[in-house]
């Protein structure tokens, strides 16, 4: 059971960066696809550029995690919000096709959180 949620742990972990990895850096150096969806649901250059760099933040915080687990939870919490803000903001577009990357990013942070062994919440 253990090796199941270890492979279940870091397959969302990977799927976790390969979305925002893509996604910041598409921004980051203002990919055509990226800068026009982007301006459609609202966003000028300006603001596509700083979400990309502070979702690249959040990349570099998670890569850094597969040596040091805290800067990997600190990552994954950082870029929760994104996640929340991309599904909102596709949803109120009614972008359908668009949602799903957001979605599962979603949920995938509550599963890589809750299938790490450093992270713990105690309420």
């Amino acid at each position: 059971m253990e090796t199941i949620k270890t492979a279940i742990h870091w397959l969302s972990y990977a799927y976790y960066l390969y979305i925002f990895g893509y996604a910041s850096l598409f921004k980051v150096f203002q990919k055509n696809s990226m800068m026009q969806s982007m301006l459609s649901l609202g966003f000028n250059k300006t603001w596509t550029i700083i979400i990309g760099v502070l979702e690249l933040f959040g990349v570099i915080l998670i890569v850094i995690g597969i040596f040091q687990p805290q800067y990997k939870n600190a990552g994954i919490l950082f870029l929760l919000p994104f996640a929340i803000g991309a599904f909102t903001t596709h949803m109120a577009h009614q972008e359908y096709n668009h949602f799903y990357h957001s979605l599962i990013v979603c949920i995938l942070t509550v599963v890589v959180l809750a299938t790490d062994k450093s992270f713990r919440i105690i309420l």
